[in-house]
């Protein structure tokens, strides 16, 4: 070999040697974000929901639209 010339590079089981490294990171990073994702968004979410619906009234709701006269087949009563 001449005196400046680099060494060929070592690619038998590159690829396994790659992945047994960036494997377990990767899996790591993905159990991490969907904890992340799932305390931050879906638990707060949830709640909201449910606390809406505690207090939601389906026929006051549908009195109000009713009287402003949102539907076309529901006439509003006449009081």
């Amino acid at each position: 070999m001449p005196a400046g010339a680099l060494p060929k590079p070592v690619m038998r089981g590159l690829l396994a040697r790659r992945l047994r490294f960036h494997l377990p990171i990767a899996f790591i990073l993905a159990l991490s974000t969907a904890a992340v994702f799932k305390f931050t968004v879906a638990d707060p979410r949830k709640r909201a929901y449910a606390d809406f619906y505690k207090r939601y009234d389906a026929m006051k709701e549908f009195e109000a639209m009713r009287e402003a006269g949102v539907f076309e087949s529901v006439r509003p009563s006449g009081k």
